[in-house]
């Protein structure tokens, strides 16, 4: 398993980012704005969950 990670981290792939990019995908089906929020990461992902309903607050 510490491969795996060790792998995905050089490549620079975070948990966040892809959250991030499978978020933005979903929603927007568009490569720029996939990268932008990739970027961005866990600050979307919690923008996400704030501005959803159903999203943390239940």
């Amino acid at each position: 398993m510490s491969g795996a990670k060790s792998q995905a981290a050089q490549a620079g792939i975070g948990l966040g980012s892809a959250i991030a990019v499978a978020i933005s995908w979903s929603l927007h089906k568009s490569i720029v704005w996939a990268i932008i929020h990739g970027f961005l990461s866990w600050f979307y992902v919690i923008y996400y969950a704030l501005t959803r309903p159903g999203g943390i607050s239940g």
